[in-house]
C-alpha cells in the first residue's frame, strides 16, 4: 500500500524531482502510519497480496482467454439459425472458504458472455447459462481451482 501511495502522489504532481520524491516519502509515510494505526492495515497485508500476484494475474489472463472463448461460442448461436440453444439454470455448491472468494467467483462468471449468476448464499450458487455447453464442469472450473489457491496462501 505504501507504494502505491508514492506511485499515486509521483502521478498527482505529474514530475519527479528530488523535493517532490522527499515530500512523498514523507507523506507516504504518514499516511500509511494512520492506515495502520487506525484502520487495522499492517505490513504482514502488503506481504500477503504481494505473494498472490502471480496468481492474480494468471487468472485475470485466463478469465480474459475465457471471455473470448465465450464470446466466440455465442457469436455461433447467433450466426447459426439451425443451432438451437437450450438455456438452463445450474445449481452447484462451491468449497470456497472466503466470501471475497465466492464473490470474485460470481462475478467472474457474470463476466463471461454466456453466464449470469443470479444467486448466491452462502457456498450455493444459481447460474443462468445461454446454453447446456456453458454449464458443463462449472463447479470445478479453473476459476475456482485459481481462487482455492488464493485462499490456501492465508
Amino acid at each position: 500500500m505504501y507504494i502505491a501511495f508514492l506511485l499515486l502522489w509521483i502521478i498527482f504532481n505529474g514530475r519527479i524531482t528530488w523535493e517532490i520524491l522527499l515530500i512523498g516519502l514523507i507523506l507516504c509515510t504518514l499516511l500509511f502510519g494512520f492506515c495502520c494505526k487506525f484502520m487495522g492495515y499492517s505490513i504482514k497485508r502488503d506481504i500477503r497480496l504481494l505473494r498472490r500476484l502471480p496468481l492474480v494475474f494468471q487468472y485475470v489472463l485466463i478469465l480474459i482467454i475465457e471471455i473470448l472463448k465465450a464470446n466466440r461460442q455465442v457469436l455461433y448461436f447467433i450466426t447459426t439459425p439451425r443451432y438451437q440453444v437450450e438455456p438452463q439454470i445450474v445449481h452447484f455448491t462451491s468449497s470456497l472458504k472466503t466470501q471475497m472468494g465466492r464473490v470474485i467467483l460470481a462475478n467472474s462468471i457474470t463476466l463471461t458472455p454466456g453466464t449470469i449468476t443470479v444467486g448466491q448464499e452462502g457456498n450455493e450458487f444459481y447460474v443462468h447459462c445461454l446454453d447446456k455447453e456453458f454449464a458443463e464442469g462449472m463447479e470445478n472450473s479453473i476459476f475456482v481451482e485459481l481462487l482455492e489457491k488464493m485462499e490456501a496462501m492465508d
